[in-house]
């Protein structure tokens, strides 16, 4: 005995057609506020930059 065990980790569940439609419209929600914001931040540093 080597005490090791050979178990695998949890697998997740599979999203169904319901949980996948509120899984994108989470990452939109979150991620098009956040592209607007680093392009506006891009927009503003090279304003400082470069004039």
């Amino acid at each position: 005995m080597s005490g090791e065990s050979s178990t695998s980790p949890p697998e997740a569940p599979a999203a169904g057609p319901g949980r996948r439609g509120l899984i994108v419209f989470a990452w939109l929600w979150v991620g098009l506020p956040l592209a607007y914001g680093l392009y506006e931040l891009v927009r503003k540093a090279a304003q400082l930059f470069i004039g």
